[in-house]
């Protein structure tokens, strides 16, 4: 692979649990790749097992970038990884490696794959203060009267991004059409699914699974060490039910029936994000071999 403005990238992408990272690991030995994870929960350190991050043992000494990169405390963004995501291509570009981004969150990927441009909009804290008194659903309509058709794809149970396209659409006005700056990489799309009856399956077999290892004690250690419970609700999905569990507002059987629904929603949600990008190729997980010859072709 020759480094100039269109390097060769491989994406792997779609919903949650259907093998993605070990796909980008068994990829990366065969083309002599590296991993860059796109997952906007992994980047942060601690939250390994309820964000489902990869293990040292799974990663069969495949190198990995962009995991255990922030503190969760803050808020790492689309932005924050952007810039470290540009600066692990060229790492491994440099080294004659295939850098291969793998992950299910749609809008870090399309962001550094197509170069978007963002705006630049600072952080408003009085009124993030004053919209962190307000739940999701309310924070969704205060959206949709401001702009509509920024409210029409968002996540609207994720009161962090709900709260941030506020910020912006009141900064600005109406968020305009997403700019693209010309793209770095040719990429190759490498989308898995599996069908919803084996899905919902692989993701409570998965979710015992993670309860049995130590998800909610990982989550009661990270609160002892100074990770508030509404900064765990901001982290979504596991931590926010986590937390409630914690705070005994829900028990431990509450928590699984609300986690494997609220975790059902995520995957509508990623797949109706992905649909709209008609780049991607679709595979089944157990379909390796066609993707071998794809990206073998690619390369």
């Amino acid at each position: 692979m020759k480094k100039n403005s269109k390097s060769k990238i491989l994406v792997i992408l779609g919903p949650t649990a259907t093998g993605k990272s070990s796909l980008a690991v068994h990829l990366a030995q065969k083309f002599k790749g590296e991993v860059i994870s796109a997952d906007s929960r992994q980047v942060y350190k601690g939250l390994d097992i309820g964000s489902g991050k990869i293990t040292k043992k799974e990663m069969l000494a495949v190198p990995h970038h962009l995991l255990d990169v922030a503190n969760p405390k803050r808020k790492f963004n689309v932005t924050d990884f952007k810039e470290k995501a540009e600066k692990a291509i060229e790492d491994i570009l440099k080294r004659d490696k295939l850098p291969i981004i793998c992950g299910g969150s749609g809008f870090y990927i399309e962001t550094l794959v197509d170069n978007v441009v963002l705006p630049e909009v600072f952080p408003n804290i009085p009124l993030r203060h004053k919209l962190n008194k307000k739940n999701a659903s309310e924070l969704f309509e205060i959206l949709k009267k401001l702009d509509p058709k920024r409210a029409e794809p968002i996540d609207k149970h994720n009161s962090r991004r709900l709260i941030r396209a506020i910020e912006i659409a009141k900064e600005i006005g109406i968020i305009p059409e997403i700019k693209k700056d010309r793209p770095k990489y040719n990429p190759l799309f490498i989308g898995l699914d599996l069908p919803d009856e084996i899905l919902r399956q692989k993701i409570g077999t998965r979710l015992t699974k993670r309860i049995k290892i130590g998800m909610v004690n990982e989550a009661r250690v990270l609160h002892t060490k100074g990770l508030s419970w509404t900064r765990m609700i901001e982290l979504g999905l596991e931590y926010k039910f986590l937390s409630q569990h914690l705070k005994e507002e829900i028990t431990e059987p509450e928590m699984i029936e609300k986690l494997k629904m609220g975790i059902w929603h995520f995957v509508k949600r990623q797949r109706t994000w992905f649909k709209r990008d008609k780049r991607i190729k679709w595979f089944d997980s157990n379909e390796t071999k066609k993707i071998e010859k794809l990206v073998g072709q690619f390369i």
